[in-house]
């Protein structure tokens, strides 16, 4: 990583909010401009290596999460007090048509590569969709406003219910009947439910490792939620474990795009996702991300950001092609399309303070193919 960098740091007083504050869902609304990005000053001095690594797995009890969900059968048919509830086939029907619904009109991308997996795979997948954006936008949607904790603690005693075989509505019941035929663990659901409350008492991250915990709930939890629905190639050479860290690492390289594409945007509601720590040692803080001016600062810390979120995309290439072979596409196809977005505000030269950058829709259908052929290839022998 290349951290040498050179500008004039300015005199800041650097503001911390005691009140501590997937899939991306929002759509793309700003046009992309394609500015040439200047060329790096001369080194004045250098400043240490941002940290790319997060907190360790173990905790966030990851292994415990991925030796229940190794079962060959639903968690929810272990526990004898929760027998599979007994739905009519076209409530079913209906409600899984819902899903699908909701997954190709806000996922469009990834819903096309959904469409190459078994039917009862799609249907597992658009469940688990339609939950977790639910559960964002209860912290991020119309009703944000009359965000409360005892709101979250109520989802949470739904999201039970569900695992109980008492969903409360047809979309809940498309999750129910997902949760009996896949051994899918409670907690990755009840940690996204925790990253929600975080953005409800936190607007500050003081360092990556606060920010990473923070991606872990949000997004990384969907790795591991979803591992079980892909299913693992029978001749994978490498663990389970592997697959499942891999899984993380896209959904934590995934949040860390969303957060770069949308300073601007979270900053409008005095919210900065953007450690610190970080932030200091470019000579910046809260005023230079409100001010909205793009500094040859920014442009180095930004550079940095882009750099991090890429190694946690590669982190994640290891498992992509080791999920079976008929739910490879989707996965890589995400993998693909944040890593242009990535590339888009590279393209803005850094300007993620005023322009949103998103990726067109004639390159994202471009890239599906090229998603295909990489989903397709022989996976990696090597870690």
């Amino acid at each position: 990583m290349n951290s040498a960098v050179s500008f004039a740091a300015k005199p800041c007083t650097r503001v911390v909010n005691s009140k501590f504050s997937y899939f991306g869902y929002t759509a793309a609304r700003a046009e992309m401009t394609t500015v040439a990005a200047p060329k790096r000053a001369a080194t004045t001095f250098r400043l240490p290596e941002l940290s790319v690594q997060g907190i360790p797995h173990s905790d966030l009890q990851v292994r415990e999460i991925v030796q229940r969900q190794s079962c060959t059968k639903s968690l929810a048919e272990d526990d004898h007090a929760c027998k599979k509830p007994q739905f009519h086939p076209a409530f079913l029907d209906e409600a899984f048509e819902r899903c699908r619904v909701i997954c190709a009109e806000y996922a469009k991308t990834f819903y096309l590569g959904t469409l190459l997996m078994t039917e009862e795979r799609q249907k597992a997948i658009w469940a688990i969709y339609v939950w977790c954006r639910r559960t964002d936008e209860l912290v991020d949607g119309h009703n944000a406003t009359h965000m409360t904790s005892s709101v979250l603690d109520r989802w949470e005693e739904r999201l039970e219910d569900i695992f109980k075989g008492r969903p409360f509505d047809m979309l809940d019941a498309a999750l129910t009947d997902t949760v009996h035929k896949f051994p899918l663990d409670i907690k990755p659901f009840r940690d996204m439910i925790e990253g929600m409350r975080m953005d409800t008492r936190k607007s500050r991250y003081e360092d990556f490792q606060e920010l990473y915990l923070y991606c872990y709930y949000a997004a990384g939890t969907v790795g591991l939620m979803t591992v079980p629905i892909m299913g693992i190639a029978p001749e994978s050479p490498i663990s389970k474990q592997s697959i499942y860290n891999a899984a993380l690492y896209l959904g934590i390289g995934n949040q860390l795009t969303n957060i770069l594409r949308d300073v601007g945007e979270d900053a409008s509601r005095g919210r900065v996702y953007l450690p610190q720590d970080e932030l200091a040692q470019f000579g910046l803080c809260d005023e230079d991300v409100f001010s909205r001016k793009v500094t040859d600062g920014w442009r180095e810390f930004m550079k940095e950001q882009i750099t991090r979120a890429r190694f946690y995309f590669n982190q994640a290439e290891k498992g992509a092609s080791q999920l079976d072979k008929a739910s490879r596409w989707p996965v890589w196809s995400s993998l693909m399309l944040y890593r242009e977005i990535l590339d888009a505000i590279e393209d803005n030269d850094y300007d993620n303070l005023t322009k949103r950058a998103y990726v067109g829709r004639t390159k994202k259908l471009l890239m599906l193919p090229l998603a295909y052929t990489r989903a397709f290839s022989l996976p990696s022998l090597t870690l």
